[in-house]
């Protein structure tokens, strides 16, 4: 399998990928990618009109990230998955089981935005019930969090797993090492998947003027974390790479890195236009191997963008009529409700 470097994919591992995703799944994950990316578009439309003042998203990254968010063990507390995403964590948000009219919620920053109450930029998800850690705009931040839930997991033992995501340019920062280090630590691996999802920019600085190499993923070898670097646009390819690093993780109870090399189908964020860019989808890709595999027809392909479409002119519509947060509430979840008497 070539990645986006055109090189092959390195192999993750000794014991085999999956077995090939079944036709009700492949559906399924198609249906949630078109679900995220109508989403998405939806959102940069809003910015553009005037009705969001800030976008930044997953576009391109939705064959890894519902390939991820599908293996998820959701629920609350150390006995399930722990997430500390980016801001490009859509589609496994989505895939989760969050739903469009959320993001558009909290794109036009309504006050029944669920994440933050129309305090936060679109895509900031905060889900205690999913054990979804809250999302932050600063810079790769969530690698120095994440051993923290890693850790109680670790002493609470079972099969529950910290995951934390981040781009390629994090990976030049200080946050970065100190969780490979702190992941890795002699009789005291924790529990943590680290990924790195390699889009080949820093915002609007190339790769190529900050990393050495593309193959990030290699800095967790002198920590002696299992490595692995794989296509995140190929959704067989990025389920099995996953699906057996998660795996390793629940079972050895030790840390792995993995890089997925992906698209940024809209650039950066609404700051460099949101305009689109010729890189490889994800979703074309993918759908052109469901018709030629006999999977979908193109009508029923089409028929999938056409449900979403339709279903996110009316979340916009009804979110236009909802209310926009109160001056007044400005203190609330700041520190602590006020005690009433």
């Amino acid at each position: 399998m070539v990645d986006n470097f055109g090189r092959k994919s390195l192999p993750w591992g000794a014991t085999g990928g999956s077995q090939m995703l079944d036709r009700a799944t492949k559906i399924k994950i198609h249906d949630l990618m078109v679900k995220t990316r109508c989403t998405e578009e939806t959102a940069i439309s809003m910015n553009k009109q005037g009705e969001g003042f800030f976008w930044i998203g997953g576009a391109g990254e939705e064959a890894f990230g519902v390939s991820l968010g599908l293996q998820i063990r959701k629920g609350q507390g150390p006995a399930y998955d722990y997430l500390h995403l980016h801001y490009r964590g859509a589609p496994i948000a989505m895939a989760m089981g969050t739903e469009p009219i959320d993001q558009i919620r909290q794109m036009r920053a309504t006050a029944t935005d669920r994440y933050s109450g129309g305090r936060q930029f679109v895509e900031h998800f905060a889900i205690p019930e999913w054990n979804i850690v809250p999302v932050t705009p600063t810079i790769e931040t969530q690698y120095l969090m994440a051993p923290g839930t890693a850790h109680v997991q670790r002493r609470f033992g079972g099969e529950g797993i910290t995951v934390v995501t981040g781009g390629d340019a994090g990976t030049a920062e200080g946050d970065f090492h100190c969780c490979l280090n702190w992941a890795s630590r002699p009789g005291e691996e924790l529990p943590l998947l680290i990924i790195v999802t390699h889009n080949r920019f820093g915002i609007s600085t190339p790769s190529s003027q900050v990393q050495a190499s593309n193959e990030l993923n290699r800095q967790a070898e002198p920590f002696g974390i299992r490595n692995s670097i794989h296509d995140g646009n190929d959704v067989e390819a990025i389920w099995a790479a996953l699906e057996e690093a998660i795996a390793y993780i629940r079972k050895e109870r030790k840390p792995y890195c993995l890089q997925a090399n992906v698209s940024r189908i809209f650039g950066h964020s609404s700051a460099t236009g949101a305009n689109r860019v010729p890189e490889v989808d994800c979703i074309t890709a993918f759908e052109d191997k469901l018709i030629k595999d006999g999977i979908m027809t193109r009508t029923e392909v089409d028929a999938v963008w056409k449900k979403w479409k339709e279903h996110l002119k009316e979340c916009l519509a009804q979110v236009r009529q909802e209310p926009l947060p109160d001056g007044a509430d400005i203190w609330r979840h700041v520190f602590a409700e006020p005690a009433t008497v």
